[in-house]
């Protein structure tokens, strides 16, 4: 998304700060660590735990939960990619970050298999590769790395369906000068409980694209992080989401810009139905000291089909140089426009049908992101569905 903010200033409300001063979120400067014990217990007054119903999480949060192997990962990919199950010893995990929360940490210190897929430098793959990750009723602990050599090319879809209660990490490895599309589908039946931190690391002058889509699960909790390793990164980062009555589906991002010279974009947005229907968005962006020469956005809008429905969104802009391209954020939440649904009526498209024509043109931008055509069929077809069980 173009910005043309001067150098030094910032857009749509922005928050400019200078010197050694305290982030806007405490969760940014909250130590990261891979050992559970380091944080304490949420009890849901803390600021990263205050909009998630911990009583729903079934124990990831408290050390309660049990892994008894209820989770299927298949890994569908082209010739030249290296598929691997490895220990825990593997020098690749944990590269990309450490946990940053309690459930993340406990994630890594329980999984016992890592899956990891590699794709060599200088190779340019023309289909995707696919991770299938498929709950069979039980709690499983997860780590996952995606490692791209430099100046390679990929797609990679992570798809998550059945009934599971999951914890995992999710790392990206992005080699100097590679391009890395990741579109991660949280497709989950009604019951499903997923808590997930993603974090990507970004070589120099590499990019990395981001497509988020949850619909499923009872609740969905997932925590997108970027880090630049060099200058000239690029990072997109897109999610849609699609919450029901009952639903929470949290997303938390957070950008940190502490090398100079790199790009961010974000832009999610949301709709919601029903009784109970609760949608979380929190998007941290942090510019350091260090990081002249930024240019970032992040923009989220919610839209609200019934009454009954919930939304959070807080955008964090927390700026320490004068010397970026750009910055600002927005957020949005509204209900359908009365004269679009007034256009297409007065045509004479029936109002069910106009409605459903409103919220596939709001999520049209994004959902066009994935640019996999049989898997963008299919998530409309999971909107449609949506819109249609709220008729009935």
């Amino acid at each position: 998304m173009a910005d043309n903010t001067p150098a030094g200033s910032t857009t749509d409300g922005a928050i400019q700060v200078g010197g050694p001063q305290q982030p806007i979120d405490a969760r940014v400067s909250a130590p990261a660590s891979y050992d559970v014990a380091d944080f304490p217990v949420p009890h849901g007054r803390e600021e990263e735990w205050r909009f998630t119903p911990l009583a729903r999480l079934r124990g990831l949060h408290d050390g309660t939960a049990v892994a008894d192997g209820g989770v299927k990962v298949e890994v569908t990919a082209p010739e030249g990619v290296t598929v691997e199950t490895v220990g825990r010893d593997d020098a690749r995990l944990g590269r990309a970050g450490k946990p940053v929360d309690r459930v993340a940490a406990q994630a890594y210190s329980s999984f016992e298999k890592a899956s990891v897929v590699s794709i060599p430098k200088d190779t340019v793959l023309t289909e995707p590769v696919l991770i299938s990750v498929h709950g069979e009723g039980g709690v499983a602990f997860g780590h996952q790395v995606v490692e791209l050599g430099a100046f390679a090319e990929a797609v990679v879809v992570l798809d998550h369906t059945g009934d599971a209660t999951l914890a995992a990490n999710v790392e990206y490895l992005i080699g100097d000068g590679a391009k890395l599309t990741v579109v991660s589908v949280q497709d989950w039946d009604p019951t499903a409980v997923h808590a997930a931190q993603h974090t990507a690391l970004i070589g120099r002058d590499a990019s990395f694209k981001s497509v988020i889509v949850t619909f499923g699960g009872d609740l969905v909790r997932l925590h997108p992080r970027v880090v630049y390793g060099a200058p000239g990164g690029e990072a997109e980062l897109y999610g849609l989401y699609f919450t029901d009555q009952g639903q929470h589906q949290e997303h938390r991002l957070f950008v940190d810009h502490d090398t100079p010279h790199c790009r961010s974009n974000v832009a999610y947005k949301g709709a919601l139905q029903g009784k109970d229907a609760h949608a979380v968005w929190i998007g941290d962006v942090l510019i350091r000291a260090a990081a002249e020469g930024t240019d970032t956005y992040e923009l989220n809008r919610n839209l609200v089909l019934t009454d009954g429905a919930r939304v959070d969104s807080v955008p964090n802009l927390e700026i320490e140089t004068g010397e970026i391209v750009g910055a600002g954020h927005a957020s949005a939440t509204g209900r359908f426009d009365d004269e679009q649904l007034f256009y297409l009526m007065a045509r004479g498209i029936p109002a069910d049908e106009a409605r459903r024509l409103v919220v596939r043109g709001f999520f049209a931008e994004l959902v066009q992101q994935i640019g996999i055509p049989e898997l963008e069929e299919r998530l409309i077809g999971k909107i449609e569905a949506e819109l249609e069980a709220a008729v009935a």
